[in-house]
């Protein structure tokens, strides 16, 4: 289960913003994840066919700000991450393609 909320643009479609524990080897942080979809099950799928499986999306408590919506939506893939805001990490980073994400090593047991 994810923190996140989602916001329906002017053609219908949706962006879907998610806060998703990190996996990296950094710390125990965690990401933002912005995705641009049909609808919502829609963006939701994008992220389980990516092997997110228990991404779901619980009211609209975090909403997409409009920076956020604008970022996805020039990105090719229209599937973006980065540090979830809070984090120090977060300050001037850029917005990653979710391979990126998905690349990283897990972290050592």
């Amino acid at each position: 289960m994810a923190a996140g909320g989602f916001c329906r643009l002017p053609n219908g479609r949706v962006v879907v913003a998610l806060n998703l524990p990190s996996q990296s080897a950094e710390g125990s942080g965690s990401v933002r994840v912005l995705v641009h979809a049909q609808n919502r099950a829609r963006a939701l799928t994008r992220l389980r066919n990516l092997g997110l499986r228990a991404v779901y999306l619980r009211g609209n408590g975090q909403p997409p700000s409009p920076d956020e919506v604008t970022a996805v939506l020039h990105h090719p893939d229209g599937l973006i991450w980065r540090t979830a805001p809070g984090a120090d990490a977060c300050v001037g980073e850029l917005w990653h393609p979710i391979r990126a994400l998905m690349r990283q090593p897990a972290a050592p047991r």
